[in-house]
């Protein structure tokens, strides 16, 4: 019975980690940065965008690779344009 009591709470806290999602903003899209001109000023600060778009959790996702030339993943609160969770290879 002790087994199966951990293996059940062992699987619900990995399913619960599976499924987050990184949430930046509740705002209505209607406040939101026009996203031609964030990838824009994004690209003028030497990053290069392979792939752009807007999560479940309502931020501006981007993939490709930094002014260093180093692979990135970055969400993007897309009303002030700040970075929420970066992630650098």
């Amino acid at each position: 019975m002790k087994k199966l009591a951990a293996i059940l709470l062992l699987t619900s806290t990995l399913s619960t980690a599976a499924f987050a999602t990184t949430e930046c903003t509740k705002e209505d899209s209607a406040k939101w940065m026009d996203q031609t001109k964030f990838q824009n000023d994004l690209k003028a600060e030497g990053y290069a965008i392979k792939v752009f778009k807007v999560t479940k959790g309502n931020c501006y996702e981007i993939y490709g690779k930094n002014k260093e030339g180093k692979s990135v993943e970055i969400y993007f609160n897309p009303i002030t344009g700040e970075k929420v969770k970066t992630k650098i290879n």
